[in-house]
């Protein structure tokens, strides 16, 4: 391809990493819930899921999603059930998940956190949109190596949201330390990310085909 449509693909992916979406929701939730190692493993769990939207769409298997209604249903009702199972822990606990020591939250949370934004991206259709409807417009076909192309294109609009999104945490851990120091506050900030997830899971669920 072209260094000019490559170069459009790297504008056009930073507008929408920056565009407000129920990944950087969740992301940004459980940062300001959990501190910055938290929300750092929400952003790679989310990047990885995203390597699972590439991989799918270069195999066919998201263009077959998008063009069945059935399929399309069975995974958003399947991600919005699995934002609403996190948002109804969250509010289910009675004490605060936050951990302010020097590691924040460690081990066995911090895996969850990965594996549920993980999940998140999995399981929501529009990331497959994404793949299938935006990508092949930058692919140079006369070019050759289609597939070349559009793995070097999802890499790069992978690498473009991991970095974003660490920036994006650090910022916002950084101006609500103070806040998830206070064990009231923090139990609050924890329900107000419960209910953050249901309101997603139903945005999810009222999404159509």
């Amino acid at each position: 391809m072209s260094m000019h449509a490559y170069l459009l693909f790297v504008a056009s992916s930073v507008v929408l990493v920056l565009v407000p979406g129920p990944d950087m929701a969740y992301m940004l939730t459980r940062t300001v819930a959990q501190g910055r190692r938290a929300g750092s493993m929400a952003a790679l769990g989310i990047n990885v899921g995203a390597y699972v939207h590439l991989a799918a769409a270069i195999a066919g298997i998201s263009a077959l999603l998008l063009a069945s209604t059935t399929a399309f249903t069975i995974v958003k009702w399947a991600g919005a059930a699995y934002l609403c199972y996190l948002g109804v822990r969250a509010l289910m606990s009675r004490e605060a998940i936050t951990n302010l020591t020097s590691s924040e939250v460690s081990g066995r949370s911090l895996r969850a956190v990965f594996w549920q934004g993980f999940w998140s991206d999995v399981l929501n259709p529009k990331v497959a949109i994404f793949y299938v409807a935006l990508l092949p417009q930058f692919i140079d076909t006369q070019a050759g190596h289609p597939t070349l192309q559009l793995i070097l294109l999802g890499v790069t609009g992978n690498v473009i949201g991991i970095c974003i999104n660490l920036v994006l945490v650090a910022g916002a851990a950084g101006l609500t330390g103070k806040l998830r120091r206070n064990e009231r506050i923090a139990l609050w900030l924890q329900r107000a990310m419960g209910v953050l997830f249901i309101g997603l899971g139903a945005r999810l669920a009222a999404q159509k085909a």
